[in-house]
């Protein structure tokens, strides 16, 4: 069977374990929850800080826009002058600022541009830290991985944990299955996909469908066994891990056949038979066996009009052309 620990995914404090053993849990249910400590308020400040920067940004785009329609005018104040100053209208000194204010707006863009870069810089890095952030707190929350069954819960709530500490441990219900040893002698006799009924011990009257899911392909070298695992139909509930169990498989089905208990068996001069009513006389019928278990015998069809006789130990023993009175 598979089992499926379940541990945090960061140290600290459990908040909640929301299930307990012999419970049934569906996939991506929440299982735990785990304390944050400050990682709320630092998903706050880091949100802050991702707006603070995308706003300089914003700014700084309006002031790039304002610088660049200020060079535009300085630009056409220097051209207008540099034609005047080639010609004589203009003093050196009126020529020489139009240069350096126009050389000024420029400088300031580029000194904006980067001032640009550096904000948006600083807008990626507050988003991946709130990413880091957020993954801490989705951390906070442990999911079962699989449906399943909670078979032991290992901590409790208000207990410090590490990460690789486990809190849970859930069965997957599909890979329950009966381990079963039987002897090699007869072990040939069972395939996959036979059918066989399950007796667990804390269950002795009830009786669970299975089949021979997997068979192992190495023998015992001491017990000279070999194992066979055979999974329930429907899971039974409650189940308990490691418990005892016996089960039958059935390797053929025999058909035209009747099925009698051994109480009915009797021996007769040497011959296996059963005591049958014919009219209202007893009749001792040989009978050739076809299979057994612990508690049945197959033999051949027996006419479904034929009363078979249950043999009384404490009264006289029946014989041939006995009257029987029913």
């Amino acid at each position: 069977m598979s089992i499926y620990p379940i541990t945090a995914q960061t140290g600290g404090e459990i908040l909640k374990i929301l299930t307990d053993e012999g419970k049934w849990v569906k996939k991506g249910e929440l299982l735990v929850v785990m304390d944050g400590v400050d990682l709320p308020r630092q998903l706050e400040i880091a949100n802050a800080n991702f707006s603070k920067a995308g706003y300089e940004v914003q700014a700084l785009r309006s002031e790039l826009k304002n610088q660049k329609a200020q060079r535009a005018l300085l630009q056409a104040t220097y051209n207008r002058y540099e034609k005047l100053n080639k010609q004589g209208f203009i003093t050196q000194a009126e020529y020489d600022k139009a240069l350096t204010d126009l050389q000024g707006i420029q400088a300031m863009i580029a000194a904006t541009t980067s001032r640009i870069n550096s904000a948006q810089s600083a807008v990626v890095v507050a988003s991946k830290n709130i990413e880091v952030i957020q993954e801490k707190i989705a951390r906070l929350k442990v999911y079962a991985p699989v449906a399943g069954y909670v078979i032991a819960k290992e901590a409790e709530v208000a207990q410090y944990v590490q990460p690789s500490t486990p809190i849970l441990q859930i069965v997957d219900p599909k890979t329950l299955w009966v381990e079963v040893r039987i002897d090699e002698r007869i072990s040939a006799q069972v395939k996959p996909l036979q059918k066989a009924t399950i007796i667990l011990r804390s269950q002795p009257g009830k009786h669970y469908q299975g089949v021979v899911k997997r068979i192992d392909a190495m023998t015992d070298a001491v017990t000279l066994e070999r194992k066979f695992y055979v999974a329930f139909e429907t899971i039974p509930t409650p189940f308990f891990i490691n418990e005892q169990a016996q089960v039958i498989i059935d390797v053929k089905q025999y058909e035209n056949v009747t099925k009698i208990p051994f109480a009915v068996v009797v021996q007769k001069e040497g011959r296996t038979g059963i005591w049958v009513v014919q009219g209202e006389h007893a009749h001792f019928t040989a009978i050739d066996k076809i299979a057994k278990n612990e508690t049945e015998m197959a033999i051949e069809k027996v006419d479904k009009n034929s009363l078979i006789i249950v043999p009384d130990r404490r009264k006289k023993s029946l014989s041939e052309g006995m009257r029987v009175y029913q």
